[in-house]
């Protein structure tokens, strides 16, 4: 049985799982200011350091290992607290296996109803004072 959700409720991956929005992910052609390159994905991100919706401009090289989808598609990213529970509980059909696309990040792209959706795990650091 399908739930429908009201306008007013947020999402089940917000109120249900606990997931946080983390960023929108716009892929582009167009050379944006401030660019970082990702040497080891061949890809370029711009403006999520500087933008409070969490908005990151990705611009692809020709031979860009990443998924034609995510390339093409913008995707909505969330934080999740365990990313293998998150891919256990839950069928997703996975599109890209779980990587580590920075240190202490560990991320994977899920498809749902045709849009890519990146899941997202920051390793937690002990930083107890005293």
């Amino acid at each position: 049985m399908n739930i429908i959700r009201q306008e007013h409720e947020q999402p089940e991956s917000i109120e249900k799982w606990g997931w946080k929005y983390h960023h929108l992910g716009i892929p582009t052609n167009i050379k944006m200011p401030n660019e970082r390159y990702l040497s080891h994905l061949k890809f370029y991100v711009s403006g999520f350091s500087t933008s409070p919706f969490g908005i990151e401009w990705m611009r692809f090289e020709d031979d860009c290992p990443i998924s034609e989808l995510v390339k093409t598609v913008p995707h909505i990213a969330f934080e999740v607290d365990d990313l293998d529970k998150a891919l256990n509980e839950y069928d997703f059909e996975i599109i890209s296996k779980p990587s580590q696309p920075s240190e202490g990040v560990r991320a994977v792209m899920i498809k749902h109803n045709g849009a890519p959706i990146e899941l997202i795990e920051f390793k937690k650091t002990n930083n107890a004072s005293g």
